[in-house]
């Protein structure tokens, strides 16, 4: 299963028009993002489960983002194994790796998506791909909520699913999760984000109405 989405120039959209399309920043995880950059080319996006051949060239995109933190090259080949079906990746039609979203159901909360890593490719920031793959996995994951944690002084990332909380009409609960105290070393304090419940219906209806505002 995939969806095909399009991507479109930032120019021929207004800011009330992207408000719940784009928040304008699109490589995440719970400690770090960075701002994304325009692309004015237009091309589609698949989005479907990672495959073990897609674990090199996710390792590839996040060392190249140069923000998040690197896991061995072996953990990308193993989580594209053992956690496929919570996870995402963008891809455009000649298969290059455009955009990933690593995820997994809580052992203890089996109703809960939490969220590891977001990345997009520099040449696709800028169009909402970040929002568009979280959807993607509320849909197809059937999550009833989702969660990430984030520093405080992360504005971006909190940004990023404040607008998924919005999109859905959802619950955005936040609270302290793992105090600096309790890192052997230096680390900000890491706050909870927990999203629902979630209605998968929402993401359709909203994916539908993104491909439409594209189109037009």
């Amino acid at each position: 299963m995939f969806w095909q989405v399009e991507m479109w120039p930032i120019a021929r959209k207004t800011a009330a028009e992207l408000v719940d399309l784009n928040p304008q920043l699109v490589i995440v995880e719970p400690m770090h993002l960075s701002e994304s950059k325009n692309d004015h080319s237009g091309y589609a996006i698949d989005l479907r489960s990672p495959r073990v051949s897609d674990g090199a060239d996710i390792w590839r995109l996040t060392r190249s983002t140069g923000v998040l933190d690197l896991n061995s090259s072996y953990h990308y080949l193993l989580w594209c194994r053992d956690f496929a079906d919570t996870s995402v990746v963008a891809t455009t039609e000649d298969g290059k790796l455009m955009g990933f979203v690593t995820g997994f159901f809580r052992p203890n909360a089996p109703t809960t998506l939490l969220i590891w890593q977001v990345a997009v490719d520099e040449a696709a920031r800028g169009h909402g791909l970040a929002s568009r793959m979280l959807d993607y996995l509320v849909e197809t994951t059937g999550t009833e909520y989702l969660e990430t944690t984030v520093t405080d002084d992360n504005a971006a990332s909190k940004q990023l699913f404040a607008s998924l909380a919005h999109r859905h009409e959802a619950p955005h609960d936040i609270e302290s999760l793992f105090t600096s105290e309790m890192y052997p070393d230096e680390h900000d304090t890491e706050y909870l984000h927990r999203i629902g419940p979630l209605v998968p219906e929402l993401a359709r209806r909203r994916a539908t109405a993104a491909e439409q505002l594209a189109l037009n």
